[in-house]
């Protein structure tokens, strides 16, 4: 995932500060992530659903409302009204530097506030909630023991999540004017509502009426055990997943991708520009390789290495089967594990090499079924004349040319 760090201005002139999360290659469509009520960009749950999502080739731009985060402005002067505002001040950077967001997808009061404005993005085809009140109003409940002094003197201090917030009276006058539902009910667009059945912060029942005053097309996906702020990694990452799928039924098809391709008996592989992530084709077969996030990479799929550890697992579970085929042993299953790294030659004492490091694989294993010692002898003897096995002990030419 690249990240790029953007500013834009709001109605009033503010700077708000976002991240857009860009895919390796051009991205199938933009989407637009709303956090939840006092939290930021910057939220580790936003993070990984950006992630998640820009692995399935989206664009995500994530930014702070006014007041918050790394955004300018006064929280305080802020209200619900205000954020739509802020949300379609997105959609307008988008619209104007990249491409108009197809997707929006609001956390919690943010959610709330994203059904409000989805009307009013002619872009947008869907839109999903995660953890959201039904009602704008919901939040209200946050300021228990305040809303004397809110109403008495016009504003007060407001504990939110174990953080000091000043709050104006203005702030509790616009929740009560917002309607939720009946926009809800207008959408005329693909809505996924995603909740946790435990959450203690929004209740269930807010997914329910959100759910009921929905037309279709409308989906719903529990998201168990997790909590308001899905603060499992777990969680938020299959969150993005689940957003990415679904997101994707309800996006225009694309034209004939330069997907990458390969004859039989060639592999070929492709990097793009901003990351490790590498399209590999072998035939009609595809996937990915990467490397982990600890090293610059996304960890979209597995390194090199481990496919190299694959073939030499594959071939010797294959040469195992084959064998036992061919001698009638009762072999139900053979299981191959293997890891590699990198030893001391000095520490090998069956090798030739005496300096530097040399390449280990330690492979482990586990043969299931009626057989006696001495075949499972036998057969630990056929695993080294598995031919990755022999390929990676013989002399190797690797000759390359540009084309």
């Amino acid at each position: 995932m690249q990240s790029q760090q953007v500013s834009f201005e709001n109605q009033n002139g503010q700077a708000l500060s976002g991240i857009l999360d860009l895919p390796t290659g051009e991205p199938i469509a933009y989407a637009l992530f709303a956090h939840c009520f006092t939290c930021s960009k910057n939220l580790k749950a936003a993070g990984n659903i950006a992630r998640a999502m820009t692995g399935a080739g989206f664009a995500v731009l994530r930014f702070d409302f006014t007041g918050l985060g790394q955004s300018e402005g006064e929280f305080a002067d802020t209200n619900f009204s205000s954020n739509v505002d802020d949300l379609l001040t997105a959609v307008d950077y988008l619209d104007k530097q990249h491409k108009a967001p197809s997707i929006l997808i609001g956390h919690s009061l943010g959610g709330t506030a994203v059904l409000q404005a989805a009307a009013r993005v002619a872009s947008a085809v869907a839109v999903a909630t995660i953890g959201s009140p039904s009602e704008p109003a919901h939040v209200a409940k946050m300021f228990a023991g305040s809303e004397g002094a809110l109403r008495d003197r016009g504003e007060a201090t407001v504990d939110l999540g174990g953080r000091p917030f000043l709050m104006k009276q203005q702030f509790l006058d616009d929740l009560e004017k917002q309607n939720l539902r009946t926009s809800v009910g207008s959408l005329r667009k693909a809505l996924l509502v995603m909740h946790a059945p435990l959450d203690n912060i929004v209740e269930i029942d807010n997914a329910s009426a959100l759910f009921g005053a929905a037309k279709h097309p409308k989906s719903f996906v529990s998201l168990d055990s997790a909590d308001h702020l899905l603060s499992k990694e777990s969680d938020s990452s299959y969150a993005g997943r689940v957003l990415a799928a679904w997101a994707s039924r309800y996006l225009p098809e694309s034209p004939p991708s330069d997907g990458l391709q390969a004859p039989d008996g060639e592999v070929a592989a492709r990097t793009r520009l901003g990351g490790f992530r590498t399209e590999v084709a072998m035939g009609r077969h595809t996937l990915i390789a990467d490397e982990p996030l600890s090293v610059g990479g996304t960890n979209q799929g597995p390194t090199p290495y481990d496919l190299l550890s694959a073939a030499l697992a594959t071939c010797t579970t294959m040469t195992l089967r084959m064998y036992a085929n061919h001698k009638r042993l009762n072999l139900e299953s053979a299981t191959v594990r293997v890891e590699h790294g990198k030893i001391h030659a000095a520490d090998c004492e069956d090798c030739e090499k005496t300096d530097g490091k040399i390449d280990e694989f330690r492979r482990r294993i586990s043969l299931e079924g009626d057989l006696t010692d001495a075949q499972r002898a036998r057969m630990l003897e056929i695993a080294d004349r598995c031919p990755v096995h022999r390929t990676l002990h013989a002399e190797v030419k690797v000759r390359s040319k540009l084309i």
